[in-house]
């Protein structure tokens, strides 16, 4: 059975809380990455995603060198530890519906992170294309703005 600590990658770059949405962004072109851990110290408190800056941050008026990456972060996040099986991990990153995971240690302290490809590419896992696929099920559009503006998203024929 492999486990996480097997194929995670280490040393990933992790942000404070309190370090700027640019700052953020310039970690992700750097690193050609799209998500990057926020930690208080070396304990795991949030993700902010390529995603949240635009969503949460741009899109709300924020996202200069005053925003804080609390301001626009998730702070719920799923996470796995460094000595679970990667089966167990890849069933959750299905559930979850997520292509790459923090991993940390028993005093949830960020140890690394694990993706889909290194699942694909380190563990030769035979079931990732199954759980791409579920991974990658398209959500449901929210149209309750739409609706409460006065358009309609029904057509009828």
């Amino acid at each position: 059975m492999t486990m996480v600590s097997e194929i995670m990658t280490r040393g990933v770059k992790a942000l404070s809380p309190s370090d700027s949405v640019v700052m953020a962004a310039r970690a992700m072109e750097e690193l050609n990455v799209g998500v990057v851990p926020v930690c208080d110290g070396q304990k795991l408190v949030g993700m902010v995603t390529d995603r949240d800056i635009t969503i949460r941050g741009v899109a709300h008026g924020l996202g200069g060198e005053g925003t804080r990456l609390e301001q626009i972060m998730s702070p719920q996040v799923q996470w796995c530890f460094e000595d679970e099986s990667v089966d167990e991990v890849l069933n959750n990153m299905a559930d979850g519906q997520i292509r790459r995971m923090p991993v940390v240690d028993r005093e949830k302290r960020l140890v690394g992170m694990v993706t889909l490809g290194d699942v694909a590419a380190k563990a030769g896992h035979h079931d990732v294309g199954e759980s791409l696929s579920e991974i990658s099920e398209p959500a449901a559009p929210d149209r309750s703005r739409r609706q409460a503006s006065g358009g309609s998203t029904s057509r009828s024929g």
